[in-house]
């Protein structure tokens, strides 16, 4: 009886008693699942070459954006200009920042088109009138950019999201696309990244000039956009005040600051002034 009873306590330890042999391996089904996984894992991200920090995603973002800077900086062409023509006052230098305040759909748009020019269809608001009405009975969503120069060699103008009309009643026509801009040709002046390569600015580079651009957006003070009848065409107002103002014989013209656009006056000439040359162009 003693050796029997003395089996079955030795029967009785190795079941109650854990083997220590055996305690490294006990961990849950889930946690030898996740470290299972977290190696699975490892090893696919260095087979697809994301230890880099690059994944697919990332990958197609980047791709996208660099076509997006591509597309978007695609150079201007401009037609409609005579071979004789001897002011012209568009260049595609001057369309790129022109275009940076246009929506992104007309941004992408290349070529610009000349409707009017003074000098090529002759100084009247009817003759404008005329040349820049839609050949299609339903138009394309485009853009009209009107520039003008004045007696002090100021360049300035507007965006339009729609032709310039007469309208009846004195109802105003146009959007929020809509603004007014000037622009200037201020020296070029690199000086951090003259110091950046151990140089010093000289005089070679001081007669380098480029163009500083002012947009002034439709602020949404009011709804006065595009005005025009057959005598003046307008755009901007306010207080008694047009932003942009030009009479019929498109020889004299008023800017003043406008609620519509918050801007400045337009020429360097002050409030009023004479145009010495117009274009009206049409982007798209």
């Amino acid at each position: 009886m003693f050796d029997v009873r003395g089996a079955l306590n030795k029967v009785k330890d190795t079941f109650t008693h854990e083997d220590p042999t055996n305690r490294r391996s006990s961990k849950s089904p889930e946690e030898t699942f996740s470290r299972s996984s977290d190696r699975s894992s490892n090893r696919s991200s260095k087979k697809f070459g994301k230890e880099d920090g690059q994944d697919e995603a990332g990958v197609n973002s980047l791709s996208y954006e660099n076509d997006q800077d591509d597309e978007k900086w695609l150079s201007v062409s401009l037609k409609g200009y005579s071979p004789n023509t001897k002011c012209k006052l568009l260049t595609p230098e001057m369309c790129d920042e022109i275009r940076t305040l246009m929506p992104m759909r007309v941004q992408l748009y290349t070529e610009w088109k000349l409707l009017y020019s003074l000098e090529q269809h002759g100084a009247s608001l009817k003759s404008l009138y005329h040349n820049v009405v839609p050949q299609s009975k339903r138009p394309a969503r485009v853009g009209y950019v009107i520039i003008i120069q004045d007696r002090r060699h100021g360049l300035f103008g507007a965006y339009c999201n729609e032709p310039f009309h007469p309208t009846e009643n004195r109802r105003y026509y146009g959007n929020g696309e809509c603004f007014l801009w000037k622009m200037d040709k201020v020296p070029n002046v690199n000086i951090g990244e003259e110091r950046e390569h151990g140089r010093t600015p000289d005089n070679k580079g001081s007669d380098e000039q480029r163009w500083q651009f002012r947009g002034y957006p439709f602020t949404g003070l009011n709804e006065f956009a595009i005005y025009c009848q057959s005598d003046f065409l307008s755009m901007g107002a306010g207080d008694g005040h047009y932003g942009l103002w030009l009479d019929d014989s498109l020889i004299h013209g008023v800017s003043n600051p406008s609620l519509t656009f918050g801007n400045d006056v337009l020429s360097r000439e002050g409030k009023k002034f004479h145009v010495v040359a117009l274009e009206v162009w049409k982007v798209g």
